[in-house]
């Protein structure tokens, strides 16, 4: 895992070298500059790696554990950023997330090497176990908490399995990235499958999302 975030407690001592964003962008464009290149992730060394980007493999090895690690913070770093959540309601953050989702899927369709980085990265368990870890497990657990907030603030049913009801949400979006890359991505898709999905999850009596974005206009 990526160490850019870890920070010293407050007066402990500082050992080694400061963080230099400088240095991870060098060695993070140097991977992306090899897959470009055509070579395949399993022939990526730390070595190598350290070697493209002008640094020594200590230097890889402050910011990373291993090559998984450095791989999957590559892969994210390609991928568009994590929303901003607009925290008006359940319904906004909610579209926010699945937007994610489909400018993700787009940028994936359009770039050869987006596709073929993922395909290389399910075939090894090391570096999928990694991009979970850090990217696919943390999204789920922000997607989770909007919907628990959601119950909090009674914009969704109480006795909902928060787990099963985030792969309802996602599932529509999944599909059409995934298993049906022909399927049309348009604008306007994620308020679709969140404003389908929301009408029979919300608690007796609440607006729906039509009603109360027709509420405020009025």
């Amino acid at each position: 895992m990526s160490l850019a975030g870890s920070q010293a407690a407050p007066g402990a001592p500082v050992r080694g070298r400061p963080r230099s964003e400088a240095v991870e962008r060098a060695i993070m464009d140097g991977v992306m500059g090899l897959l470009e290149d055509g070579v395949p992730l399993a022939e990526l060394s730390i070595e190598r790696i350290a070697r493209t980007a002008g640094v020594g493999k200590a230097t890889i090895y402050r910011r990373w554990s291993g090559k998984e690690e450095l791989f999957a913070d590559v892969v994210r770093a390609a991928e568009p950023p994590d929303p901003v959540l607009p925290g008006t309601s359940l319904r906004d953050d909610l579209v926010a997330l699945m937007e994610q989702m489909r400018q993700r899927a787009l940028v994936t369709r359009s770039s050869a090497l987006l596709h073929n980085v993922y395909a290389q990265m399910k075939s090894s368990p090391k570096i999928w176990a990694a991009y979970q870890a850090t990217v696919v497990d943390r999204r789920r657990r922000l997607q989770i908490e909007v919907l628990r907030r959601g119950q909090r603030n009674g914009e969704l049913r109480g006795d909902m399995d928060l787990d099963l009801l985030n792969d309802i949400l996602l599932g529509p979006m999944l599909v059409r990235s995934v298993m049906r890359p022909e399927a049309d991505l348009p604008d306007g898709l994620s308020e679709q499958i969140v404003d389908a999905i929301l009408e029979g999850l919300r608690p007796a009596g609440a607006r729906t999302g039509r009603q109360a974005r027709t509420a405020r206009q009025s």
